[in-house]
């Protein structure tokens, strides 16, 4: 066959995120936090935009209520306020903007950009909600905001300052503060601190003994413990001589700690011959120490949730709005757009059309995504009003294709706009994806959410007998008599993800 260069025509399809889409499903799954820097970034590079002030505030959005809306005006007729550019100028602009709602929405976008569809996966079922406080809940919140983060190491240095060490000891101590987690527990064996040292001073293993034993005496009592049992022994060797039951105590936590763990008090009370009252007293006495000295110290850094949505009750009917810190407090700069002219081609004109194409694309994607936020927000409200009413026992099933097709959007579009949402309701905080749940099939044909069972789990837990706890067959057999069947497996799974333990951990005397 004889091979020939010819021409020929070809017809295709092919799927190009424009610009305009891509900042708007980037904008789209942010939060309200990350929203705001971006906005401060958009203001700092772009000279065409500008803040508005507290009194030039856009105050025509009204909280969305589950009652049928009443006929708004366009979103061109709305957006135009005063000094403020219509986002179709043709005029100044010189060509329209294509608007991007249509594709965000677009089921094209399937493929590109795929959907977390299985919640279990992503949404972490032990964190159920956020309590919020407001800033007045403290008096020390702008200290504990911006004060450095104090660790066990830094705690423990302070005080070892203020002893006077020789070189030799205070090696051993620096070594030894090292060596604690962040439970204040010595990971490191005492042998190797000593073949740490230099050679020439021919340390001994008394010598870091006696280091260790000043350090664990420090504030708090018992850290830099070996394990379980020694920090236990330290804080009550340090007690008065005449605390009641003290000895006992020490002997449980130095030759039971195990039996201790596992709850068998049948075996302890035998080996110790103590009888079921004496028992308790001593049990009282060792559950009143501290087993992680360190955690008081080590704490963890606060992170400030910012709600991007507000839920409140008025007059009968569950209101939604906005966080206003989220809602479009930028404008055109009008003065500058008076300056472009339109057939003047100079650099610095093509400069002023160019960044204001770029402000006119940035608040119409805000817009968008602030709207989609509403929408998804106030359907997800209508869907779970139950929870809204009575609680987490009257969640409903709810998946990401039912509000897709409530709102007529993608569900990969539903994904970003609740992927670290948080909504804020009088009983908390509460991520979007937290209203997202699968479904149980009941006895008598119909649905209940597995967050439902979850608190259906934790109040049979609360309400058993601490000294005959139920175990999960048990929990099992209580939700069968509801007409609710779940299988023992999962009601461990459930559980677990509550972070209760199972039935032998949770039996207690008293």
């Amino acid at each position: 066959m004889a091979m020939k260069p010819t021409l020929a025509l070809k017809l295709g399809q092919q799927l190009r995120m424009t610009p305009q889409l891509q900042q708007a499903i980037r904008l789209l799954q942010l939060s309200t936090t990350d929203l705001e820097l971006e906005i401060q970034e958009a203001l700092d590079s772009n000279p065409m935009l500008e803040e508005l002030l507290s009194d030039e505030l856009n105050e025509s959005e009204e909280p969305t209520s589950l009652d049928p809306p009443e006929a708004e005006p366009s979103t061109d007729q709305k957006s135009m306020d005063e000094g403020q550019i219509s986002l179709s100028d043709p005029e100044v602009e010189g060509e329209s903007i294509p608007d991007t709602s249509e594709e965000v929405s677009a089921d094209i976008i399937a493929e590109e950009l795929p959907v977390d569809s299985v919640w279990e996966d992503t949404f972490d079922d032990g964190i159920s909600a956020a309590n919020f406080q407001s800033s007045n809940d403290t008096d020390d919140y702008f200290d504990d905001r911006n004060s450095e983060d104090i660790s066990i190491q830094s705690h423990l240095l302070e005080q070892i300052n203020l002893l006077r060490l020789t070189d030799r000891d205070e090696f051993i101590a620096l070594s030894i503060i090292d060596g604690l987690d962040n439970e204040g527990m010595l990971t490191i064996p005492l042998t190797d601190i000593m073949e740490s040292a230099p050679v020439t001073w021919e340390l001994e293993i008394e010598e870091v003994e006696a280091v260790l034993h000043l350090i664990q005496h420090l504030d708090p009592l018992g850290i830099a413990a070996r394990d379980l049992g020694e920090c236990l022994t330290i804080q009550l060797e340090s007690l008065p001589d005449n605390t009641p039951w003290k000895q006992e105590a020490v002997t449980i936590v130095q030759q039971y700690i195990q039996q201790l763990a596992n709850r068998d008090y049948t075996l302890i009370a035998r080996k110790t011959r103590l009888k079921e009252l004496q028992l308790k007293e001593v049990l009282s006495l060792i559950l009143s120490l501290n087993p992680k000295p360190g955690s008081n110290i080590a704490a963890n850094k606060v992170e400030y949730i910012e709600p991007d949505v507000f839920v409140s009750k008025r007059n009968n009917r569950w209101v939604v709005e906005l966080n206003q810190k989220s809602a479009p407090r930028i404008r055109v700069n009008p003065e500058y757009v008076s300056m472009i002219k339109r057939s003047d081609n100079s650099r610095d004109n093509m400069y002023l059309k160019d960044h204001l194409q770029e402000a006119r694309w940035f608040i119409k994607s805000l817009r968008q995504r602030n709207d989609t936020l509403l929408r998804v927000a106030t359907k997800i409200v209508e869907f779970q009003k139950g929870f809204f009413e009575y609680g987490e026992q009257a969640m409903k099933p709810l998946v990401l294709h039912d509000i897709a097709r409530a709102v007529d959007l993608h569900e990969s579009t539903i994904s970003r706009v609740t992927s670290q949402k948080y909504m804020h309701i009088p009983s908390g905080v509460y991520e979007l994806k937290y209203f997202f749940s699968s479904h149980v099939s009941t006895s008598n044909g119909g649905e209940i959410s597995s967050t439902a069972i979850r608190a259906l789990i934790k109040e049979l837990v609360s309400k058993e007998n601490p000294g005959k706890p139920l175990s999960d067959s048990k929990i099992a057999g209580l939700l069968a008599a509801r007409k609710i069947n779940v299988a023992r497996r999962t009601i461990a799974k459930y559980r677990e993800s509550l972070l209760i333990p199972p039935s032998n951990e949770r039996k207690q005397l008293f």
